[in-house]
């Protein structure tokens, strides 16, 4: 039997100390500190900005639309809820919002084209990336640019009116000289104005759905109709839901290619350049402002209840 001397006992090397169990070491508190401190750092410069320039103009306005102030004197004085009566019962004031009815209608037309010309460029088609760029584009001009072009296209005996002639139709009409043509004329604007940002939304959606998807649709014998009833509407449905949201909120609050081309002239004044008008040029600032609240509220109610009739639920295609 062998026994180990003292000499060979002191030579072995001890055996680690078994590490701590997990929990039972805190970190130091000022580390804690910081830990907690350092998101907010961060956060710190964005919501400084988001409060000075969304949330106090948003109070302002809202403190304003219960006063009379004229936008210049010093002097204000509380009016209560006046202002929001005056734009509850007076037609002049409210049925501005009907002018909207058109914007929304031209949206929905929108919304469908862009999600055509999405679907169709996010398969294998020639000249792909050239359409996307054309189909894109107009969202790059500048609106004022845009306003003044259509101006001179929708005039008598302008480019609308030359094209037209080619084909043998001579309309001889101004189409901003009555409601309704003007109506559909600024409508029509838009929708090719944006059509471009709701073609990008859509395809940058549908380019993320997983090819394997397609390629196993395929092998099953699916065509392009029920590639894209069963893969990409479920797929891009979230996608779709913003694109409404915006597209309604949008149609609420027109206001720059109507101001350029008519000014809000021959029926085509939306609630916005109502707004406009009231505050710098009939010098209302109270009302403008209880204006602008009812528009704001408006469309919160508008989202809201688009998002419990459809609510953006997670999508699983796999």
């Amino acid at each position: 039997m062998t026994h180990t001397t003292e000499t060979e006992k002191a030579a072995r090397p001890k055996a680690a100390a078994p590490p701590p169990a997990a929990g039972t070491s805190r970190p130091p508190r000022k580390v804690r500190v910081w830990r907690r401190v350092t998101p907010w750092l961060f956060l710190a410069v964005p919501l400084a900005l988001l409060v000075t320039f969304t949330y106090a103009p948003v109070a302002n306005m809202v403190a304003y639309s219960f006063t009379d102030w004229d936008g210049v004197s010093p002097e204000l004085h509380y009016t209560g809820v006046e202002n929001y009566v005056d734009i509850f019962t007076r037609a002049d004031l409210f049925q501005v919002l009907l002018v909207s009815g058109y914007y929304l209608a031209a949206s929905a037309v929108q919304i469908g084209l862009a999600l055509y010309f999405a679907t169709i460029l996010s398969f294998n088609v020639r000249f792909r990336n050239f359409f996307k760029g054309v189909l894109f584009f107009p969202y790059l001009i500048n609106g004022v640019a845009i306003g003044f072009v259509f101006l001179y296209f929708f005039q008598d005996g302008g480019t609308l009116d030359s094209v037209l002639s080619l084909f043998g139709h001579d309309p001889d009409r101004a189409w901003l000289s009555t409601s309704t043509s003007a109506n559909i004329s600024l409508a029509g604007v838009s929708v090719w104005r944006y059509m471009g940002l709701n073609f990008v939304l859509f395809l940058g959606a549908i380019q993320s759905i997983p090819g394997e998807l397609y390629e196993a649709a395929e092998l099953d014998g699916a065509n392009r109709r029920q590639q894209f009833r069963y893969i990409i509407a479920p797929g891009i449905r979230p996608v779709i839901g913003l694109t409404v949201i915006l597209s309604i909120s949008g149609s609420l609050a027109v206001f720059e290619i109507p101001y350029i081309m008519t000014g809000g002239a021959t029926g085509t004044e939306t609630f916005v350049i109502q707004t406009v008008k009231l505050a710098f040029q009939f010098n209302k600032t109270g009302l403008a402002s209880a204006a602008a609240v009812v528009l704001l509220l408006i469309i919160l109610a508008v989202t809201w209840v688009q998002r419990r009739l459809v609510p953006d639920d997670k999508v699983d295609l796999v």
